[in-house]
């Protein structure tokens, strides 16, 4: 799978243009996904020496990025006349999602065992997954 995975507040706490803290397990778990044959593309707003510190700041803690801000490792504006920051990848974990950022925990089992977010959800006992009840119809059409 190819997964785009945002920096700030996702991989680390939100301190732009600084780096904050690792939030808790996301090298560890980046790391077990790049082992799984997972490709990983960092996916940030960085750029220059901001986008440098954070490749470095991970490269540190054994993460390594399959790409960079774009598709594969060689795409350029001459090799891909179609070249967009928009990403072409199977998932995206951002801090920015509907809901906020699930844990790392949460994230890793939900790759690992191919469920979407509904499938997790849907496994707690307080999950409500019954369908809105049709109303009746009343009245000459």
């Amino acid at each position: 799978m190819v997964i785009a995975v945002d920096f700030d507040g996702t991989i680390v706490e939100h301190r732009y243009p600084a780096i904050g803290r690792e939030i808790p397990f996301a090298t560890e778990t980046l790391k077990m996904l790049i082992k799984e044959q997972h490709k990983i593309i960092l996916w940030s707003v960085r750029e220059g020496k901001l986008l440098d510190e954070a490749v470095e700041w991970c490269r540190e803690r054994g993460v390594e990025f399959y790409a960079i801000n774009r598709d594969y490792p060689e795409e350029t504006l001459t090799n891909n006349n179609h070249f967009s920051r928009k990403l072409k990848a199977d998932l995206f974990i951002d801090d920015r999602n509907i809901g906020g950022l699930p844990d790392w925990g949460t994230i890793y089992n939900m790759v690992h065992n191919k469920q979407t977010w509904y499938d997790m959800m849907s496994q707690q006992p307080t999950f409500n997954n019954d369908k809105p009840k049709r109303k009746k119809k009343w009245g000459i059409f």
